[in-house]
C-alpha cells in the first residue's frame, strides 16, 4: 500500500502511557491570513492569524487543500477528509493516495512553485526528521500543542506525532483454518505462500517495523533488527513468505491471506470483507509487540498555506482525534482526552486488545536499523 520507513514511539493503551503526507514561491509559499495581514506562510500558530475565525476565513479564501498520499481506508482518512471539506468548505483535493513518505518528500522538492504541490504531509516520523533537515517543513504549533507530549513532536514544530497502532496479524479465517496468534507461528508449513507484509521495509513504514516485530520475536532488540531479517528469510525459505505486498484488493481476493500490518489497518478491513462473505480476524502477537507513529507537518512550500495550518487545527482538535480513533488508531492526544472525558468511548473500546508492554526505538536505534534493512532486505529476499 503506502508509507516509508516509519519512526516508532511509545504508544498509549489504558496500562501504558504515551512516550513514545508545488508549494508556493521560492520564500516558502504565499498568502495572507488574518491578525493585521498576517503572510500565512510564516504564521507559526494561531495567534499570528489573531483567531480561528481569522484562520478559517484566510483558509476559505485559499480555497483548496492538497494531501497526499492519504487512502480513505487509511485510519478513517476518507471521513476525515470529507468532514473537513464540509465543515470549512474547502476542496481537499487528493493526490498519490498509495504512495509512500518518499514519494511526498519527492513530491514537495519536484513539485515546488506548482498549484498542485502538497500543502500537508503525514509521515514516518523517520521521514519527517528528513523533511526538516532539508528544510522541506514549515513549523506551526496548534492550539492543543502542550496535550501532545514530549518526545512525539519536534519542539518548533517542524512535525508533530499524529496517530499509531501496534503490528499486527490480519488473517483471512475464510481460507485460513486456524489463524496466527504470534510471529513464531508464521513459521507453520500450515501457512505456506500466506504469509505477506503492506509494502517493501525499505520504503513502507508498516513493513519496516513488521520486520522490527519479528526481530524483536526472535531474540532481537532495539540494537538489532538483523533477527528479524533473518526471520524473514527463514519464512521465504520454507515458502510461507509471498512476496506480493497486500493492498485491499488482494486481501479481499484472498491473494495475501495473512498479512503483517498496523493494527488499525487490519481492524478496518473487516467490516468490508464480511460484507462479501469473508471473516477477517485481526491478532496482536505477544512475542513481538512493537508500535509506532506517524507524523504532520506542513510543506514550507505550501500552495495554499492558511488551509494547511487549519487542517493542522482540524486535525488535533477533539473532533479530529476522535475520527482517527474511529478509526482504530491511536491519536496522539488520547492521554488528555481521555483525562478530560473527550474520547469517544465506544471507539476505544474497539480497539485490538494488547497484551504486555511494547519496546520502542529512539531516533539512533531506529537510523540504525533502517540502514540495516536497506543494505540486506532486497539482496537477501530477492529471487
Amino acid at each position: 500500500m503506502r508509507r516509508s520507513t516509519s519512526t516508532t514511539v511509545a504508544l498509549f493503551t489504558a496500562a501504558l502511557t504515551l512516550a513514545a503526507c508545488g508549494g508556493g514561491d521560492d520564500d516558502g509559499g504565499s498568502g495572507s491570513g488574518g491578525g493585521g495581514g498576517t503572510d500565512a506562510a510564516e504564521a507559526t500558530s494561531l495567534a499570528d492569524f489573531g483567531s480561528m475565525e481569522d484562520l478559517v476565513a484566510a483558509a476559505q479564501e485559499e480555497g483548496e487543500l492538497n494531501v497526499i498520499a492519504l487512502p480513505p481506508d487509511w485510519a478513517n482518512y476518507g471521513e476525515i477528509i470529507s468532514t473537513f471539506e464540509e465543515k470549512y468548505d474547502i476542496t481537499v483535493n487528493s493526490a498519490s493516495p498509495d504512495g509512500s513518505s518518499q514519494d511526498e518528500l519527492n513530491a514537495v522538492e519536484q513539485q515546488r512553485g506548482q498549484d498542485r504541490a502538497p500543502d500537508v504531509l503525514d509521515l514516518g516520523t523517520a521521514f519527517a526528521r528528513q523533511a526538516q533537515a532539508q528544510d522541506l517543513l514549515a513549523p506551526y504549533q496548534v492550539e492543543t500543542w502542550d496535550e501532545i507530549p514530549e518526545g512525539q513532536k519536534d519542539p518548533e514544530g517542524h512535525w508533530y506525532n499524529d496517530y499509531g497502532g501496534y503490528i499486527s496479524i490480519g488473517c483471512n479465517a475464510s481460507i485460513v483454518t486456524e489463524c496466527p496468534q504470534t510471529m513464531q507461528d508464521l513459521l507453520d508449513p500450515r501457512y505456506r505462500g500466506q504469509v505477506a507484509l503492506n509494502g517493501n521495509p525499505t520504503q513502507a513504514a508498516a513493513a519496516f517495523s513488521g520486520v522490527w516485530a519479528a526481530s524483536l520475536a526472535n531474540g532481537g532488540d532495539l540494537d538489532d533488527i538483523g533477527p528479524g531479517i533473518d526471520f524473514f528469510v527463514q519464512l521465504k525459505e520454507a515458502g510461507n513468505f509471498t512476496p506480493v505486498e497486500s493492498t485491499p484488493a488482494t486481501i479481499e481476493s484472498g491473494e495475501t491471506p495473512i498479512v503483517l500490518d498496523w493494527d488499525y489497518l487490519n481492524a478496518a478491513y473487516a467490516e468490508g470483507l464480511a460484507e462479501v462473505g469473508t471473516t477477517w480476524e485481526v491478532a496482536v502477537p505477544s512475542d513481538g509487540l512493537f508500535g509506532g507513529y506517524y507524523s504532520q507537518a506542513i510543506s514550507a512550500y505550501a500552495p495554499h498555506p492558511a488551509a494547511a495550518r487549519l487542517w493542522q487545527e482540524f486535525l488535533y482538535s477533539d473532533e479530529g482525534q476522535n475520527l482517527w480513533l474511529a478509526g482504530g488508531a491511536r491519536p496522539v492526544r488520547l492521554p488528555s482526552m481521555e483525562e478530560a472525558g473527550t474520547a469517544d468511548a465506544e471507539a476505544l473500546a474497539a480497539l485490538p486488545e494488547v497484551q504486555g508492554n511494547a519496546e520502542f526505538p529512539t531516533e539512533e536505534q531506529e537510523s540504525a536499523a533502517k540502514e540495516v534493512v536497506t543494505a540486506r532486505w532486497n539482496e537477501e529476499m530477492s529471487g
